[in-house]
């Protein structure tokens, strides 16, 4: 199932992922993390895409200068990487370090739809 989600919802988590690139090119710092907080939520599920937002979320901070925010990435990638593959992810949490890494939080409408889709495999 996992596999199978990580493919199925690999389109949505790499739009905006573009979408941060994007942003980036603009100079909109604020609205580039935006985008990675989305492809987090969207992907946290997998493994692979749950770690591959913390790490570029940990670029974000670098590029940044960010202290708190790479402390708090290194922090969720070490958790991605060994808590995802049994569940142990917070649905809906954003993923920077501004929130809690053990809070849920509830997911946007067309997000939550995007995931249900993916697992659902239609």
């Amino acid at each position: 199932m996992q596999r199978t989600f990580s493919k199925q919802i690999a389109s949505y988590v790499e739009a905006e992922l573009a979408n941060a690139k994007l942003a980036r090119s603009a100079s909109n710092i604020q609205q580039e993390f935006a985008h990675l907080e989305r492809a987090h939520v969207l992907g946290q599920e997998s493994t692979y895409w749950h770690v591959k937002v913390h790490v570029l979320m940990l670029m974000w901070a670098t590029r940044n200068r960010s202290v708190r925010e790479m402390l708090g990435q290194v922090f969720r990638i070490v958790g991605a990487a060994t808590k995802t593959v049994f569940g142990l992810v917070p649905q809906g949490n954003t993923g920077g370090a501004n929130v809690s890494p053990f809070k849920k939080i509830p997911i946007a409408p067309e997000l939550a739809a995007l995931i249900q889709k993916s697992k659902s495999g239609v």
